[in-house]
C-alpha cells in the first residue's frame, strides 16, 4: 500500500467514522488545540473531556493562562496527574505571551521550543489547528504504524522511534494534513486498540503486516518490565477546632511539584515534634484507612493520621503553610491522594459520608 493508498483511506474512513464533535474540535484554535494536547498525554479522553471545559471556562486564552495564579492552574489539574505539564502549560503560556506577542509560532521547531511541547505535540498543534504538513507520533499513532509496518522493538528505543517517525513522516499526506492528524489519532484510539484491534473494520487493514502475520498483539513491543519500588510514608492531617487541616506547599520541582500536600513523617512518634513545630496541643490522634498511590515508577503506600490539635495562642502560620477550611475549601493544587484523605478527613470529622 503506497503512502497516497493509506492516507487517502485513512482520510476516507475518518470522514465517515472519525470523532468530529469533542470540545477541542469545535472552534478549534492553536491555544485550544495545545491544551488539549497537553491533557491527553497518558490520560483518556473521557477523563479530559470535563477538565478540558472547566479550563476552558476559567482561562479561556493564553493570555488568561500566562496571568493566572499557580494556584488556579494547579487547582483546575487537579486529578489529572503528571502535574509538569500544568506547571510547563503556564511557562509556555508566558513564552508565548512575552516573546511572540500572544500568538503561537507557525513553526514545529519554534513550538518545540516552548516548555513541554514535544515533536509530536507540536505537530498536533501546527497541523490540526494551522494546516500545516507535520507529522505526529502520540502513543495511538506509534501503534497504528508499528503495526502496520511490523516494526520490531520498544519505540521508546532511539533507533526504533527515528523509524517509526521516519514512517509518519512518509505517510503524512501534503493536503488535509489537520484531518489526517485527527484521523490518525482516532484510528488508534478506537479501532487498532492495544488489546483486541476491530482489525475487519480498519482502513489499512489489507497492508498492514501485523495483521497480515497475524500477531497484532506483538506490537508495538512492550518496554521491558522493571519490578516496581515501593515506598511508605505517614501522612498526619492535623485538624484544628474549626475543622481545618494543616496543609503546606511543596517544592516546585520533584514529586507533586507546587502542589499543596501534607505533611510526610516517618513514624508516629514524629507527630509530636510536628505540632510542637507548630506552636500546637495535641489532643488526640487515631488512624485512618491505608491509602496505595501507584506512580509511573513507583507505589506509594500512605499511612493517615487525623490529629486533633489547638493553638497556644493565635497561630502564626508560616508562607508555605495554610488551614486548609474543609467546609469552604479554597482554590488549590492538590496532589490526588491528599484530595482523598482530605474527604476521609472530613468524613471523620463530621461522621457523614462527603
Amino acid at each position: 500500500m503506497s503512502p497516497e493508498q493509506f492516507s487517502g483511506a485513512v482520510l476516507d474512513w475518518y470522514d465517515t467514522h472519525g470523532r468530529h464533535h469533542l470540545p477541542w474540535q469545535q472552534g478549534i484554535t492553536p491555544y485550544r488545540v495545545w491544551v488539549s494536547e497537553i491533557m491527553l498525554q497518558q490520560t483518556q479522553v473521557s477523563t479530559v473531556l470535563g477538565y478540558f471545559d472547566r479550563f476552558m471556562e476559567a482561562l479561556p486564552t493564553v493570555q488568561a493562562l500566562a496571568e493566572a495564579p499557580e494556584d488556579e492552574v494547579l487547582h483546575l489539574w487537579t486529578g489529572l496527574g503528571y502535574y509538569t505539564r500544568a506547571r510547563n502549560l503556564q511557562k509556555a503560556a508566558q513564552q508565548v505571551v512575552r516573546e511572540h506577542g500572544g500568538e503561537f509560532p507557525r513553526d514545529v521547531e519554534q513550538l518545540q521550543s516552548l516548555p513541554g511541547i514535544g515533536r509530536s505535540t507540536a505537530g498536533a498543534i501546527a497541523s490540526i489547528s494551522m494546516g500545516l504538513r507535520a507529522p505526529i507520533l502520540d502513543g495511538n499513532v506509534k501503534r497504528v504504524l508499528a503495526r502496520f509496518t511490523a516494526q520490531h522493538g520498544y519505540p521508546g528505543e532511539p533507533a526504533v522511534a527515528k523509524a517509526l517517525w521516519a514512517t509518519a513522516e512518509r505517510y503524512t499526506p501534503q493536503a488535509r494534513a489537520n484531518h489526517y492528524t485527527q484521523a490518525m489519532m482516532d484510528l488508534g484510539a478506537t479501532l487498532c486498540t492495544r488489546s483486541k484491534p476491530t482489525c475487519l473494520l480498519c482502513p489499512v487493514q489489507q497492508g498492514c503486516r501485523a495483521n497480515l502475520l497475524g500477531e497484532q498483539g506483538r506490537f508495538p513491543e512492550p518496554k521491558p518490565r522493571k519490578a516496581i519500588p515501593h515506598r511508605s510514608t505517614l501522612m498526619p492531617l492535623l485538624a484544628n477546632e474549626s475543622g481545618a487541616i494543616l496543609l503546606y506547599r511543596r517544592p516546585s520541582s520533584g514529586l507533586w511539584g507546587g502542589l499543596w500536600s501534607l505533611p510526610e513523617l516517618d513514624t508516629v512518634a514524629d507527630i509530636e515534634h510536628l505540632v510542637e513545630q507548630h506552636a500546637l496541643v495535641q489532643l488526640g490522634a487515631r488512624q485512618l484507612p491505608g491509602l496505595t498511590h501507584t506512580f509511573s515508577h513507583f507505589q506509594l503506600a500512605i499511612e493517615p493520621w487525623l490529629v486533633r490539635v489547638q493553638a497556644h495562642a493565635a497561630p502564626v502560620v508560616e508562607a508555605d503553610w495554610l488551614w486548609y477550611n474543609l467546609a469552604t475549601p479554597p482554590r488549590l493544587g492538590l496532589a490526588a491522594p491528599v484530595k482523598k484523605l482530605l474527604k476521609h478527613a472530613a468524613e471523620a470529622l463530621t461522621g457523614e459520608p462527603q
